[in-house]
């Protein structure tokens, strides 16, 4: 009785210790069903889950074959080793125990118990039967906890649409706010924070903050951080399916819209850049008779989109209404001149550089400039502007290595553009990166791209992962990259140890894209 009762307790912490780490990865799929099945399918054969199966065949064994019960204890040592393994696994996001994970943790483990004690009913042998029951239910963390997320679902709406009623309550109290909508395939962040800091020179601007772009985001930062005293409020708006936006625009009623980019990203989800395209117009759909639409003029799938909206675009390329023209680089920065229909209107200078920045920055101003700022304003708030955290952030630390930070949500733009700038500094130049994900079919094009345009740029080519970067490994072959110039690390920490250790004074590392755990 006291064997069996303690391997009860082993195998109780071993079920929470796995069922925790089957709710971080759930959560990392941001509770979606489908797309953390994409995930375990992936993973399902990894050698620990594999392993786990013997301890269940040493007890299944005991309890039919009536064994003494000490051969229990034989499985001590799997279970020890389990979970250290999954203590000691190095992850990047935590597990947040939201409200949310909490009822699915505690769902979950009702579901276990519920099992193991209807299993338990039906023999005689009642403690062991529970042990097995909870044995198999503990391997089974990955199914139970999307069971347990259809079960919550009826509760998840009831408690979503609280909170959005609220959220929409709160608005309309909210008269004469104008509300700002942001979005695109890629730049949308960098443009909200960029916005904000150039609207705030004339008005109390309040942006959804980090990377709240989605309803439940939106709806948080509308209940939590919404004051009376705020004139303007802009609302980043991420989509991964069609609809996403349309939800978001259902909530806010934007009368000006921003759209960064159309492009082959979230693949995975959208399939098709045709379905991208009409993801990031529901916005432009969405927008009163009044409003404003600022597009890209730089992108042919959406210049050539006909729309039945006051609309202006912007363009790098002189293809729109607005345009930044002579643009230079420097080290301390960049400086261009902004057009209006062909006429110069004034100068600006940031210190941020790159024409990806260059082009964000210009959708803001001509927000600005629509909104009635006044030249001083803008230039003051572009003057102003500093790199969103791991969006081309550009640092020295402390040995005096150049740090060019672009560790956010890697893209193929963004990505080309990055290596331009890094080709632009002196002395060695290396580049950390674990490739672009979410690109489905494309995907391997891209990175096999991304690895043509790395031996292009760069002195030393860091690639995180060997599968997860075989693609940008053909790249540089294409361009007959020298083998002792391309280090393949297991991890990102072994990519950066391997890089400070031949790195000096002066030299520049670029981290392009971190992926999270579920990559």
């Amino acid at each position: 009785m006291i064997i069996n009762i303690a391997i009860a307790v082993l195998l109780c912490a071993w079920l929470i210790i796995k069922l925790r780490f089957e709710l971080q990865m759930f959560q990392q799929n941001s509770y979606r069903n489908e797309r953390y099945a994409k995930w375990l399918k992936k993973n399902i054969f990894a050698k620990e889950r594999i392993f786990e199966i013997i301890p269940i065949w040493i007890i299944a064994i005991v309890i039919f074959f009536n064994f003494n019960n000490l051969w229990l204890l034989s499985v001590v040592p799997f279970y020890a080793f389990l979970a250290y393994k999954l203590l000691t696994k190095k992850t990047k996001l935590k597990l947040n125990f939201t409200n949310r994970a909490k009822r699915l943790f505690f769902t979950s483990l009702g579901i276990v118990a519920i099992v193991s004690v209807l299993y338990a009913l039906f023999s005689t042998t009642w403690l062991m039967s529970i042990i097995f029951s909870a044995t198999i239910c503990a391997f089974l963390t990955f199914a139970i906890l999307p069971l347990s997320n259809i079960i919550l679902k009826p509760v998840e709406n009831h408690i979503n649409n609280f909170y959005i009623n609220d959220a929409k309550r709160i608005l309309s109290e909210h008269k004469d706010l104008i509300i700002i909508g942001i979005t695109g395939s890629y730049g949308k962040t960098s443009t909200k924070h960029f916005l904000e800091t150039i609207l705030s020179q004339k008005y109390n601007v309040l942006m959804t903050p980090g990377s709240f772009n989605t309803t439940m985001g939106v709806v948080r930062t509308i209940r939590e951080y919404l004051k009376p005293t705020h004139q303007i409020f802009i609302c980043e708006m991420g989509a991964k399916q069609i609809g996403d936006i349309k939800e978001i625009c259902d909530l806010v009623n934007p009368s000006i819209g921003i759209l960064t980019s159309v492009a082959e990203q979230h693949l995975d989800t959208f399939k098709n850049i045709e379905n991208v395209r009409k993801t990031k117009f529901e916005l432009i759909d969405s927008l009163p008779n009044d409003g404003l639409a600022i597009l890209n003029g730089d992108y042919e799938i959406i210049k050539n989109f006909k729309i039945n909206k006051n609309a202006v675009y912007y363009s790098l390329e002189d293809k729109g209404d607005f345009v930044a023209k002579d643009i230079v680089y420097s080290q301390s920065g960049t400086e261009f001149n902004f057009y209006e229909k062909g006429e110069k209107k004034f100068s600006l200078k940031t210190e941020l550089l790159g024409d990806y920045n260059v082009s964000d920055i210009l959708a803001c101003i001509v927000c600005a400039y629509k909104m009635g700022l006044t030249t001083d304003q803008i230039s003051f708030g572009v003057h102003k502007l500093q790199a969103v955290q791991h969006r081309m952030e550009i640092k020295v630390n402390a040995a005096g290595i150049v740090i060019i930070d672009d560790a956010f949500n890697s893209n193929p733009k963004g990505a080309k553009m990055a290596l331009q700038v890094l080709s632009g500094f002196t002395n060695q130049r290396f580049v950390i990166t674990p490739g672009i994900v979410e690109l489905a079919d494309r995907q391997d094009y891209y990175n096999e791209k991304l690895g043509e345009q790395i031996a292009e740029s760069v002195d030393m080519a860091v690639l995180v992962g060997k599968k997860q970067t075989e693609a940008i490994y053909k790249g540089l072959k294409n361009k007959n990259y020298p083998e002792e110039k391309i280090y393949i690390a297991s991890d990102l920490m072994d990519a950066a140890n391997h890089v400070y250790s031949i790195a000096r004074p002066g030299d520049t590392i670029l981290f392009e894209n971190d992926l999270p755990d579920i990559y």
